[in-house]
């Protein structure tokens, strides 16, 4: 039991809040790339996607693991989002603060889903039973030049409106 939800309800509504993140941290990344902010899009993908790393930590674990460093991290570069966005409202540098920072954590995002396709998914962990084999190895590295090339295409593109 975990927060009085059964271990599989646990997993399965941080799995969808971590869907839930990812799908609307596209359609953000998208208006961002468009230069068209989509302003509905950011605080659901924000909050899901803290909510994404806060639940991550509610599983048991007996020691610090690798995705406990991912969470945090990310949870760091959402605060600078969030502050940018909320605090900031993206004022002079903080636009491109933002971008970075919110492009940074739904990368963690994928990154993550891609760990657990290739842990979950009996082709995919056929391919890439330790994930040190080049199908997993690619499949990181492919994400993580697209998001590079999306923060950079963000960063020229993105304009909100003035507060």
């Amino acid at each position: 039991m975990i927060l009085g939800l059964s271990f599989q309800t646990y997993t399965l509504i941080h799995t969808v809040i971590s869907l839930i993140g990812i799908a609307s941290g596209l359609v953000a990344l998208y208006g961002m790339v468009a230069g068209k902010p989509l302003d509905v899009w950011t605080p659901i993908f924000l909050i899901s996607t803290v909510l994404t790393s806060v639940t991550g930590f509610g599983f048991p674990f007996d020691h610090f693991l690798p995705s406990h460093w991912v969470g945090v991290v990310s949870l760091v570069f959402l605060a600078v989002a969030l502050f940018a966005v909320y605090v900031k409202h993206l004022a002079g540098a903080w636009r491109w603060i933002y971008v970075v920072s919110a492009v940074v954590a739904l990368w963690f995002n994928v990154f993550v889903l891609i760990v657990q396709s290739f842990m979950k998914i009996s082709v995919l962990k056929a391919l890439a039973p330790t994930q040190s084999e080049p199908p997993f190895q690619i499949a990181q590295g492919a994400a993580l030049v697209l998001f590079v090339v999306l923060a950079i295409l963000a960063v020229r593109q993105f304009r909100p409106a003035a507060a």
